[in-house]
């Protein structure tokens, strides 16, 4: 729990003036209380002069009860045998809840925006911080999870920020001055009373334990939950199309019926408690009232028995409310093991301490001897290539071959296990990840595109580019035709993924990305795989432009797209069998030959 605390004041410490505030207000709210059960003790015995007929008799420090007989000479009689000392009571009742009132709605109001803003940056910081992670993270973490940890285990930090430390700071301090107020008034009863406070302990402890475990299990099933909703949205034609919904359906009422299990679990672990605090309480109270009606002395003035009684109820109250906070404070923690586990994980492509700078421009790629391992699945073995400057590069072979992988190693999502890839002689581990991605445009096969404009999607291409410069890029990619035949022209938003888009406008949108990147080195992973011959015709009309002056790296499963390559590589189970033009690879009557035939369903003459 001290590790939470210190997590929780490290997220708030640039915001600790508005939480100091926020305290301080809580404080005040935590000490009117027993001036409350003052101003009723009070009222109450000045209203009944039997029993009290001023405030200088019912208070039993000198210097204050010289006070409040100056105060008693000097307010005039408003009838009745309390005097003007019965309208101050009496108005001192609403005035306390009044200030009360004031105190707690601050006291909230400043813990939640310092809350919200440490929370806030979390989430920023989190944020951004898996995307500095490298890219076998993404693979092998969901969507829902990642979605789960951003927004739901932060939340219930800010919960624990904006109520917790609320709870630890004022509560305290309203129990304390409850407990010295009752104690001063009648300290035998009231300590008799306390005797059941230990028993309130037992509950918290019990409870507690549960809550932290069924925590995890909620936490853990909220991120299943989002997966699930994630999956089935984004597929929603296949979804259709296969008459799947009942199947999802079912998918999902199965991930909130495990949710809704550690939820209750959790609930009757937060609320149990309180009702037992309670009736220990009350038990208490009992106690006392067997007490009083078993004295034989002169009974309790009725104002002193109100006061003490609604003390001991005003006291259970703060204590209940702690268990509660200590139940919350259980789910925040699971929160932080989750979060701060994420923010301590360490890309495992890493940039190096004292990085080189990287030209690309006119440079020749290397692959050296390189090697590399999914796992126990062996993905390349010794493969060495080189690529010439603005050579056209094209790389076949069946799926499972490699391919994708040499793509990977360029980009450097991962790092060879043997060998080495360089680009003009600097080796890709000796330079900036950021440096080497931006002279590097990628077309793919999965077109990623942005539920925003047009126009927006191909800027991310070239943050800050002019209007002019996407237009231009836009009618290299072939694609401004298109583009302004739509009635808002390059302002259209394309939706989800590029839902509002055909295939082949979604792939001239990406070419037109890449061609406003402008960068020396162009890699076209299975890029009109997923096309039509139309679209192709289209799509390949924009790559030969964009080709033009630029190194070119080409994974293609149409055999057709490449067959005026420069190089053509061919790769089987990691390692290259065959390379060469397309016209003398066809002559070898090898794998090459085999792929080509089984491409166009008919044996070609070489």
């Amino acid at each position: 729990m001290k590790e939470l605390f210190s997590r929780l004041l490290q997220l708030v410490r640039p915001y600790r003036q508005r939480l100091i505030l926020g305290i301080l207000f809580g404080v005040v709210a935590g000490l009117m209380s027993p001036l409350l059960m003052v101003a009723v003790k009070l009222a109450f015995n000045l209203i009944f002069p039997g029993e009290g007929a001023s405030l200088a008799d019912e208070i039993k420090n000198p210097f204050l009860q010289d006070l409040a007989r100056r105060a008693e000479e000097w307010l005039p009689e408003s009838g009745g045998s309390g005097g003007g000392m019965v309208v101050v009571a009496i108005a001192a009742i609403p005035l306390v809840m009044l200030v009360r009132g004031i105190a707690t709605y601050l006291n909230s109001y400043f813990l939640n925006w310092a809350a919200m803003r440490a929370i806030n940056d979390l989430r920023v910081r989190l944020f951004n911080h898996f995307h500095t992670l490298s890219q076998d993270f993404f693979t092998r973490t969901s969507t829902g999870e990642l979605v789960s940890r951003i927004y739901n285990d932060t939340y219930q930090i800010h919960a624990a920020l904006s109520g917790s430390i609320s709870v630890i700071i004022t509560k305290p301090i309203e129990i304390i001055a409850l407990a010295t107020y009752l104690i001063s008034q009648q300290p035998q009863l009231t300590l008799i009373s306390l005797t059941v406070l230990p028993l309130c302990i037992i509950p918290i402890t019990i409870f507690s334990r549960k809550v932290r475990k069924s925590s995890e299990g909620v936490h853990t099933e909220t991120a299943k939950l989002g997966n699930v909703m994630q999956e089935a949205f984004t597929a929603s034609r296949v979804v259709k199309a296969y008459n799947l919904e009942a199947t999802v359906g079912e998918q999902f009422r199965r991930a909130t019926s495990r949710y809704f299990g550690y939820w209750m679990r959790t609930i009757r672990g937060m609320d149990l408690p309180g009702p037992l605090i309670e009736f220990f309480g009350a038990v208490g109270v009992s106690i006392i009232l067997l007490m009083i009606s078993r004295e034989t002395k002169a009974p309790m003035k009725s104002g002193d028995f109100i006061s003490f009684v609604g003390s001991l109820f005003f006291l259970y109250q703060p204590i209940k409310q702690l268990s509660r906070m200590h139940a919350e404070l259980q789910r925040a923690r699971t929160a932080s093991d989750r979060v701060f586990e994420m923010l301590a994980l360490k890309p495992t492509v890493a940039d190096p301490v004292s990085p080189k700078p990287l030209k690309a421009a006119g440079a020749d790629i290397v692959f050296d001897h390189v090697g590399f391992s999914y796992g126990e699945k062996t993905a390349l073995v010794d493969f060495n290539l080189t690529i010439r400057a603005g050579q056209v590069v094209a790389l076949v072979g069946q799926s499972g071959s490699g391919k994708t992988t040499v793509t990977n190693l360029l980009l450097r999502f991962i790092d060879p296990a043997t060998g080495g890839v360089r680009i003009g002689g600097t080796d890709l581990r000796e330079t900036r990840q950021k440096d080497l991605r931006s002279q590097i445009a990628i077309v793919t096969q999965e077109v990623v595109l942005f539920n925003e404009t047009i126009r927006q999607n191909i800027a991310y291409g070239r943050p800050g580019a002019t209007a002019a410069e996407i237009e231009q890029a836009a009618k290299l990619a072939h694609a401004h035709e298109f583009i302004i035949e739509k009635p808002e022209g390059y302002e259209t938003i394309v939706g989800e993924k590029g839902v509002t888009l055909s295939g082949g406008q979604r792939q001239r949108i990406a070419i037109a990305r890449a061609i406003l990147r402008d960068a020396p080195i162009l890699v076209l992973d299975e890029a009109t795989s997923a096309l039509d011959n139309e679209s192709e015709r289209a799509v390949q009309a924009a790559f030969d432009t964009m080709m033009q002056g630029r190194t070119t790296l080409v994974i293609a499963h149409r055999l057709s797209t490449i067959q005026h390559a420069d190089l053509i590589v061919v790769m089987d189970q990691g390692r290259i069998v065959e390379t060469g033009r397309h016209a003398e690879l066809l002559a070898l009557n090898g794998v090459y030959r085999r792929l080509h035939d089984l491409s166009f369903q008919q044996p070609v003459a070489s």
